[in-house]
């Protein structure tokens, strides 16, 4: 079975669990649960960097599941539908604390980045292949602009595309590419930074 067979059967899937939970049955909420639990509190704890935060907004991202199931209905796939939820919460809690401009979807101009696919112009591991590395990326990631950062980690952690993720932050995909483009391109510049400055105070 190829990728896009697995990807379409794994939908299904969740659509029918969704269904299957609205019409009374946990179990189908457990399933769900166990699968997208561990994504979706990386996607908040590596977002916030707070623990206790985190966890509020991941339990309410359940909650809201919860409470919208009886109203599902299958619009996107299970997945968009539920790191639309999180970005929602995320957005809401960060424009608590810091002015609405920051969150502008206004794309930057450039050469435009391929759709089709997960739109990392590098695999991670050629940037983890070391522990010190690893660690490196993880500081960098951190100091990426919001929306850039939430781009970069949907794409690098879920594989979802910019079609996707752009359905996800109610974004333009043009806006997307550029938030991917210039997230890659920043971690680059910045991990080779950081690891020649170590190199060197090493040497």
């Amino acid at each position: 079975m190829d990728k896009v067979s697995e990807t379409v059967m794994a939908a299904e899937v969740d659509h029918r669990l969704m269904q299957e939970f609205a019409n009374g049955d946990p179990r189908a909420f457990e399933l769900l649960y166990q699968k997208y639990k561990g994504g979706l509190y990386r996607y908040f704890i590596r977002q916030i960097g707070d623990k206790q935060l985190a966890e509020d907004l991941y339990q309410e991202t359940w909650a809201r599941v919860i409470k919208a199931a009886a109203g599902y209905e299958r619009r996107a796939k299970f997945t968009t539908w539920l790191y639309r939820i999180a970005h929602n919460l995320l957005i809401d809690h960060v424009r608590a604390l810091k002015p609405v401009e920051l969150f502008s979807d206004a794309a930057i101009e450039g050469e435009p980045i391929n759709d089709g696919q997960p739109c990392m112009q590098y695999a991670p591991e050629q940037l983890t292949t070391q522990g010190q590395k690893a660690t490196i990326l993880k500081e960098c990631i951190a100091l990426l602009p919001h929306v850039q950062k939430e781009a970069f980690l949907l794409n690098m952690e879920m594989g979802f595309t910019a079609v996707v993720i752009a359905e996800v932050a109610g974004a333009g995909l043009e806006a997307i590419k550029s938030r991917l483009r210039y997230a890659t391109q920043s971690l680059k510049q910045c991990v080779e930074g950081k690891w020649q400055e170590q190199h060197y105070d090493t040497k």
